[in-house]
C-alpha cells in the first residue's frame, strides 16, 4: 500500500472508532431510572405530584425532559422491555406537550404518570 491509500485508511478507522464512541456515549443514560424517580417522583411535595396538580412551572417541566430520557435508555428491572418503552415514550410526549403549552397536555400527562401501573409492570417486589 502506498503512503496515501494508508493515509486515507488510517483516517476512515479513525472516523469509524470516533463515530462508535459517539454512539456509545450517546446511549449511555446519564441518570438512572431510580435517580430519575427520586428527582422527580420522591414526597409528597415532588416534582411529579406538583406538575399533575396543574401547579407546574417551566422549570419543573424543564427537569422532566432532562430526567425522563434517561429512562428509555434504561432497562427496566422486570417486564417487558417494549412495554417499557412505550410507558416512558408516553411520559416524555406528554413532558412535550406541557412544555409547549398544548392544550390537553396536563390530562395527557397525569395518564402518563401513572406509578401504580408502572410499577407493578416493571418494579421487583421488595423482599423481606
Amino acid at each position: 500500500m502506498n503512503s496515501s491509500v494508508r493515509f486515507i485508511a488510517s483516517v476512515l478507522v479513525a472516523g469509524a472508532t470516533t463515530a462508535a464512541l459517539v454512539t456509545q456515549a450517546a446511549a449511555t443514560p446519564k441518570y438512572t431510572t431510580s435517580e430519575v424517580m427520586k428527582a422527580l417522583h420522591k414526597g409528597k411535595d415532588s416534582i411529579g405530584k406538583h406538575i399533575s396538580d396543574g401547579n407546574g412551572t417551566k422549570e419543573e417541566i424543564k427537569k422532566l425532559l432532562e430526567y425522563y430520557p434517561s429512562m428509555l435508555l434504561n432497562d427496566p428491572e422486570k417486564g417487558d422491555k417494549a412495554e417499557w418503552k412505550k410507558r416512558v415514550t408516553a411520559l416524555i410526549a406528554a413532558s412535550k406537550a406541557l412544555d409547549k403549552g398544548t392544550p390537553g397536555a396536563l390530562d395527557q400527562y397525569k395518564e402518563a404518570v401513572n406509578c401504580k401501573a408502572c410499577h407493578s409492570a416493571h418494579k421487583p417486589d421488595k423482599e423481606h
